[in-house]
């Protein structure tokens, strides 16, 4: 049987770096301080738009910032690339159509849920729900890459 790294797999616990793709600044700083107060000390990148975060994923005219295995946290209502047309850009391309993602919005409109999930969402978090909670969402994250296998190349 083959090992957790050669079927493109790394450990559970292995390291995973964060990517939060969000223009809100108060949300940036909302999970900032999550991280800290959960004492995560994973790294965490951020990307203002979906055009941002995929040139950071692809190394588009800089050098990649985000290695796997690595997890997204993704706003919907953004700038030039919203959430969803990031999504459909991301699973068309073979390096990252496996990532992990996570929807953070505020929108809990049914036609974006349901088509962020057919758009292979791991997860769908509406803020208003969370509002001063995002250190719950912290958390789950934290046991959430320490337990499950995440693709490595």
């Amino acid at each position: 049987m083959k090992s957790f790294e050669e079927r493109g797999y790394l450990m559970p616990g292995t390291d995973v770096r964060f990517l939060l793709v969000d223009d809100d600044e108060v949300d940036l700083m909302a999970v900032k301080r999550a991280f800290r107060e959960r004492k995560v000390a994973n790294p965490l990148l951020v990307a203002r738009d979906g055009i941002e975060a995929l040139e950071m994923l692809r190394g588009n005219d800089i050098p990649a910032q985000v290695d796997k295995p690595y997890i997204i946290l993704l706003d919907l209502n953004m700038p030039r690339m919203n959430g969803i047309e990031f999504l459909q850009n991301l699973r068309k391309d073979p390096r990252h159509k496996d990532a992990v993602v996570f929807v953070l919005t505020t929108s809990q409109d049914e036609f974006d849920i349901s088509r962020a999930y057919e758009l292979n969402v791991a997860g769908y978090i509406v803020k208003s729900r969370l509002s001063e909670q995002f250190v719950d969402i912290v958390t789950m994250l934290d046991y959430y890459w320490r337990i499950v296998e995440l693709p490595s190349s």
